[in-house]
This record gives C-alpha cells, sequence and structure tokens, in this order.
C-alpha cells in the first residue's frame, strides 16, 4: 500500500474530519490533503524532485511537518527526518550520506541549517512557514509507488560511531500500521496525543501514520512544558490514546485526584517500563490501561505490545502483534526453549529493507529474514517477551538510540585524553544518561568542565556525559578490551 494514497482516501472520504489539533486550532483532512499537494507540485516542478529522491524533514513538532511528510509522498520521494537535537556536523553527516538535495525546515532552526549549508552549498532549504502562501493543490496527482519501494530513511546511531540509514518501505510501514489498528484496537473516533518528536520512529508511526490511516485525529501538544499546559491540551482536546515514555506515566502519576484524563489507553514504548510506574499509575488510574510494547526503528518500529484487552504482565514487552514473529535465538540461529535467554529476533512484513548503502552492515543485522535485534531476552510459557539485557552496549537517554563509541570517539579528540569508555547509569528524569571514563596523557592537566563543554559544541545534549571520572588506567582484559563491566561495578 502506498502511504500517502492511503491517506489519501481518508482524507477524500472525510474532508471535514479533524486531522490535527493543534491548541485552539483545528486542521481537518481536507486541508491537509490540499496542503500535501501544494508541497508536493513545489517539490516536483521548482525543485525538481523524482520519485526516489530524499527530502529532508528537519522541524520540529507543528502541523507542517505532517503535511510536509504528505507532500514528500505525494512526489514519490523519500522523507528523511531529522533529529533536531543533532548539532551541525552531525546533521551534515545526514545529509550527506543520504545524498538530500533539499531539506524542509523552520526559522528556528535556521542557525544549525546555515551552518551545514556552509558547507554543503548545493543544499537547498525552503522554510514551511510558507506553506499557508501556495496555492491549495487538493487534486495533485500522487506519484505512483509500490509496496517495496522506499518511503522514509531513518538515522540510527550505530557501532561504528556514525549513524546509519534504516530503509523502511510504503510496505513496511503501512504493514506496522495495520497490524497495530488490530492489536490497539483504534477506532475512527480515537485522538491520539503526540508529545515526543516526530522524528523519533515511535510517533511517526503510532502518532502520525496510525490516525491518519483509521481516519482518527492528532491531538499535538505544543508544549510538554509547564506540564499544567500540556494536561490542559490533553483534556480539552478530548486525547484518547497517549503513547509515550516510561518518564511521562511517573509524572502523570503524581497529578492531584481531582484531576482526571479523558484516555482510554496508555502506551509505554523507546525504553523499559519499570514494574514502580506501572504499580503507582495504575493505583492513580484505576481502569485506565498502561501497556509496554518493544520495537526498533529497523521494525518500522513496533514489534510486541501487551494486549489491551487480557493479561499485562508487569516487565513484559508483551505478545507479538499481528502478523509478525519474534523468537528467541542463539548465536547459531537455533530457536530456544521458553525461559532460555538468547537474542531476540523479529521476522514480518515490518522489518527494514537494510541500511542504507550499507551492505555489510545490514548482512550482520540480518540471518536469512530474522532481524537480530541486539537484545538479549526469553520467552514465558505464555508467550509473553522479556528484555534482561543489551548485547549491543546501547544507551537509551529520553528514549533515544546511543551508543558509546560515538561519545568515545569525540571524547579521543580532546587534548590530553589517552583513553576513554562510556557506559550507562540510571537518571531518575532521563531514564538513562552516559557516564564517562577517561585515563589522561603523562603530565596532562584535566578539566571536566572544559571537556563536557568541548562535547556540546559537537553532540546533540542527550548524549553528553553528566559527569567524567578520571581514572589512572581503565581496566582492560587479556586482549586489551575495555572491562566495561568492572567500570559498572565501580559506580554500583
Amino acid at each position: 500500500m502506498n502511504l500517502v494514497q492511503a491517506f489519501v482516501d481518508t482524507a477524500t472520504t472525510l474532508p471535514e474530519q479533524e486531522a490535527v489539533f493543534w491548541g485552539s486550532d483545528v486542521v481537518r483532512y481536507g486541508e491537509l490533503l490540499a496542503h500535501a499537494g501544494a508541497i508536493s507540485h513545489v517539490l516536483r516542478t521548482c525543485h525538481g524532485i523524482q520519485p526516489g529522491d530524499r527530502v529532508g524533514l528537519y522541524l520540529k513538532n507543528r502541523p507542517e511537518f505532517i503535511t510536509a511528510l504528505f507532500g514528500i509522498f505525494s512526489a514519490g520521494a523519500v522523507a528523511v527526518p531529522i533529529n533536531t537535537f543533532l548539532k551541525p556536523d552531525e546533521v551534515r553527516h545526514v545529509v550527506s550520506d543520504a545524498g538530500i538535495r533539499i531539506v524542509l525546515s523552520e526559522e528556528a532552526l535556521s542557525e544549525t541549517l546555515s551552518a551545514v549549508q556552509a558547507d554543503a552549498t548545493a543544499l537547498a532549504a525552503w522554510n514551511v512557514e510558507s506553506i499557508g502562501e501556495l496555492p491549495p493543490s487538493p487534486d495533485e496527482p500522487v506519484v505512483p509507488r509500490e509496496t517495496s519501494d522506499l518511503a522514509v530513511l531513518l538515522y540510527t546511531s550505530g557501532t561504528t560511531g556514525k549513524p546509519k540509514g534504516a530503509m523502511l518501505t510504503h510496505g513496511n510501514l503501512a504493514h506496522n500500521v495495520e497490524s497495530l489498528r488490530q492489536v490497539l484496537l483504534v477506532a475512527e473516533v480515537d485522538r491520539f496525543v503526540l508529545l515526543l518528536p516526530m522524528f523519533h520512529t515511535f510517533m511517526l508511526t503510532v502518532c502520525v501514520l496510525l490516525p491518519l490511516r483509521t481516519g482518527g485525529s492528532i491531538v499535538l501538544v505544543r508544549s510538554v512544558s509547564p506540564a499544567k499546559a500540556m494536561i490542559h491540551e490533553i483534556i480539552a482536546n478530548k486525547g484518547s490514546v497517549l503513547p509515550a515514555m516510561a518518564a511521562l506515566f511517573r509524572a502523570l502519576s503524581q497529578l492531584p485526584a481531582e484531576v482526571q484524563l479523558p484516555l482510554r489507553l496508555c502506551i509505554s514504548g523507546a525504553g523499559p517500563l519499570p514494574g514502580e510506574i506501572l504499580r503507582a499509575f495504575s493505583e492513580r488510574f484505576p481502569g485506565l490501561p498502561l501497556i509496554e510494547g518493544y520495537g526498533l526503528t529497523e521494525t518500522s518500529p513496533v514489534a510486541t505490545v501487551n494486549p489491551v484487552k487480557g493479561r499485562v504482565k508487569a516487565g513484559s514487552i508483551g505478545l507479538p502483534i499481528s502478523d509478525v514473529e519474534v523468537s528467541v535465538q542463539d548465536e547459531r540461529g537455533q530457536l530456544l526453549p521458553d525461559d532460555v535467554e538468547g537474542e531476540i529476533c523479529v521476522r514480518g512484513g515490518n522489518v527494514m529493507a537494510g541500511y542504507w548503502n550499507q551492505p555489510e552492515a545490514t548482512a550482520a543485522t540480518m540471518r536469512g529474514d530474522w532481524l537480530l535485534t541486539g537484545d538479549i531476552g526469553k520467552r514465558d510459557a505464555d508467550g509473553y517477551f522479556f528484555i534482561t539485557d543489551r548485547k549491543k552496549d546501547m544507551l537509551k537517554p529520553n528514549g533515544m538510540n546511543v551508543y558509546p563509541r560515538e561519545i568515545e570517539e569525540v571524547i579521543y579528540r580532546f587534548n590530553g585524553i589517552k583513553e576513554a569508555a562510556v557506559i550507562g547509569e540510571p537518571d531518575e528524569r532521563r531514564g538513562e544518561r552516559a557516564l564517562a571514563f577517561v585515563s589522561l596523557d603523562e603530565g596532562a592537566q584535566f578539566n571536566e568542565r572544559a571537556l563536557i563543554d568541548f562535547l556540546k559544541e559537537h553532540l546533540a545534549d542527550y548524549k553528553v556525559p553528566r559527569r567524567v571520572v578520571v581514572l589512572p588506567a581503565l581496566p582492560r582484559n587479556a586482549t586489551g578490551k575495555v572491562l566495561k563491566t568492572a567500570l559498572r561495578e565501580l559506580v554500583a
């Protein structure tokens, strides 16, 4: 299924239906379709965008992100959402690697984008704040695309220190949307609360593509701070489904008793849901399901979720969603029995087509048609899956995938650093945060503040370690590999 054609079908059937709530403003399906058509027209006629070309989507959360997304799809192009927390060097890598010729952006991000353009002079930028000035194009023809055609290129951090572009096809995303429609019991009356960044695959699929495929609505929260204003928007716009991170549900569980939410379902994703948060939330909102799910960018993203109606197991990532297989395998690819730990593997129409221009990385991640998630876990006798460890050395501050290698490589660029290693440590607000260990060159003077400031110049803030611990030497095994288990013991 062509994603934009599915949207066009819904929009032409329900042109007056509310599509996006943005504070007190409402964008209806007909308006969304007209603006998407106008963007498609400009991309094709003014910028020469051809089917398969990559178009950057560098925007904060705002309605224009959604119209731009479908405008890109309508032109037959590939959307490349860019993390708005990245620094110029990081944005420049995405633009270069994806071969982006034009970026749809906004004034608030112009400083970073200008720095990127300084080294990429052929890169065009189009400010989406001018979309309202374009003549509506509700009848703009949609460029035909096949199920196997690439729809979105999403960059996810990799062990080599540079993000890799996960290739998600129209079929991948449509498959995940249909599976979620079934398991989450989504109806046309549902209003999905969207408050995490739309460049994240969790929000892109669950809070944008899913409701707009089913004729539902999006409650696009202007800001999560102050919390009082966020809660007001959810209540005023009658949000019914809230996908978010565990930290938000901790905050909601502390709301005064007189505050009642219109929600029918809450979904925790982008990281583990601690049992204590589930307990506190369930006590504060009895009868309001809070279910944990699991997925990766490479699975479009959802692979498992606890049932909306049925048994929810604390600490479990739930059951495989419709038409998706999940297994636990050993290093040779043998299926393991219940309650035996191994690598969690996923197979189905939601699994990515591979990594952009990285066949070796793709081959290392796929075993036949099974995606190797890098997470260690097990399945119980009832078919519920549990994550018990991480095979990949990855952190998830604020639900964002961060690999220590990426941070370590930047630390090594700082004068006087002899060795560097990064691990994760618990953080009440972010869930997890990077902690750096370093040893110094002989005679080198160390200024922790200067190193952290240096890292902030080159890395997104959520990747920057909270503190740096100086050791005489990093612990290593007989082959010279840094023993991160020993480092974790130092701060346990």
